[in-house]
């Protein structure tokens, strides 16, 4: 099969940097070459050195002067939501009501369903996200459509039908044993498919009822090799009614780890208000606690306290995601952007080499995929964003002082949109070049 050749200045993590010139932490090459082939690397490095190995007819495309880096990676979002994003004026418990499960019964429609799926994935591939972590609606045919349309694109994402058997409208509703049995056929036709991955998806302890939080356990335990995600500790009324719903439980946390739900793959969504208790229990069971800021500022859910849980005693294993449609953006580079202002609201800094290896590398290793996504090493998926940092007038003129990468990146950070997302590459093929004209489809 035809070889491709890229060109640029290629950046890859190694470990989370811990200061803005901790140069072990990363690999860059000035004049970077990525050699692919068959949706891998094949070779990176020095490009002297791997267009050495790439054969006669190699297909060679100079991205030069961009930053080559792997795919963003979103740990969180809600693909049904994106008519929901940007709704005026209400706290979570409000908004689901108001807002998202209106939205989400029109998923009951199989070709509403396949629409959306589709702009959805185009949107992330348009802002340089390459691998999401997403929820579904409570419809089978929901989550049909997802994963038809993402193994159509040969992403790598991870995605579930959510389960809610109470307390919503009728039309987001499944029972105890439909929940299971819809997630079982959807684990027989799409677990392990081309890239897909499904994930058990239990939307959050108030709209499961005890069994069917027992089912998810069961799910979990015959299927210890899935992700499980769900919803933690996000604001203060749904903790409150969380603990009238389970008067028993020591607090929000115990109720999941109740029912077998903590582990090495259990993403919890937001974890903002956990005790001390919680986040022990977290690092514990090697949980890991899913950080959306643009979500929890737009909703007014409160700070993310992300330096502390990763420094203390018991660290927790963090990702970062956008939570849409409760986030305002699909770019993670808004969402880190965000990021570093809730952190600087708790008296700490996130450095710019962290902020990228979080949502590359770091994300890849809270999802456990880092063996498939989130580096540009040699033998993993090629999946790849390139990365212009005079994209706009703005930039360019910023650009003119900038002098380190870590500056540089900082101002993708902080300047940066879809417009800085010069292309993509998903399994090596290119993807948002292709994109022209869709979102009017």
């Amino acid at each position: 099969m035809t070889s491709t050749l890229l060109r640029g200045r290629t950046l890859t993590f190694l470990r989370s940097p811990d200061s803005t010139d901790d140069h072990g932490a990363f690999r860059y090459e000035e004049d970077g070459g990525l050699l692919l082939r068959d949706g891998k690397i094949i070779a990176a490095g020095a490009y002297a050195e791997v267009a050495s190995q790439a054969g006669e007819g190699a297909e060679k495309i100079d991205h030069r002067p961009h930053l080559l880096l792997p795919g963003f990676i979103d740990a969180h979002a809600h693909f049904p939501q994106m008519q929901v994003i940007a709704s005026y004026g209400a706290e979570l418990l409000d908004w689901l009501s108001k807002y998202t499960f209106p939205e989400e019964t029109k998923f009951r429609n199989a070709q509403h369903g396949r629409r959306v799926a589709r702009l959805f994935l185009d949107e992330l591939v348009r802002h340089g996200t390459t691998t999401v972590a997403a929820y579904c609606s409570v419809h089978k045919q929901s989550a049909e459509a997802f994963f038809e349309e993402s193994h159509a694109r040969n992403m790598l994402n991870i995605a579930g039908k959510v389960m809610m058997d109470r307390n919503a409208p009728e039309g987001v509703l499944d029972t105890p044993q439909s929940g299971y049995d819809d997630t079982k056929a959807l684990i027989a036709e799409w677990h392990g498919k081309g890239r897909q991955r499904c994930a058990i998806t239990p939307r959050f302890a108030i709209t499961s009822s005890p069994e069917q939080l027992e089912m998810a356990g069961v799910l979990c335990r015959e299927h210890p090799d899935l992700h499980m995600q769900t919803h933690l500790s996000e604001n203060h009324a749904e903790i409150a009614f969380t603990q009238e719903l389970y008067p028993w439980s020591k607090d929000y946390t115990d109720i999941y780890e109740h029912y077998g739900l903590l582990g090495s793959k259990s993403l919890f969504g937001h974890c903002i208000h956990l005790s001390e208790r919680e986040a022990d229990a977290l690092s514990d069971s090697g949980s890991v606690a899913v950080f959306c800021p643009t979500s929890n500022l737009f909703l007014g859910s409160g700070l993310f306290d992300y330096q502390r849980y990763r420094q203390r005693e018991k660290s927790l294993r963090i990702a970062t995601a956008t939570d849409v449609g409760g986030g305002t953006n699909y770019s993670m580079l808004r969402t880190m952007d965000e990021g570093y202002k809730v952190i600087a609201l708790n008296g700490e800094k996130l450095n710019p080499l962290a902020s990228f290896w979080q949502m590359t590398r770091g994300n890849a290793e809270a999802l456990s995929i880092a063996n498939m996504a989130g580096t540009l090493d040699a033998g993993t998926d090629a999946d790849i964003v390139v990365l212009d940092s005079r994209a706009t007038p703005g930039m360019r003129l910023r650009m003119e002082t900038v002098e380190t990468l870590t500056e540089e990146l900082f101002l993708l950070q902080t300047l940066g949109d879809d417009r800085a997302v010069r292309e993509v590459y998903v399994a090596g093929k290119p993807t948002k070049s292709m994109m022209v004209g869709s979102e009017n489809e």
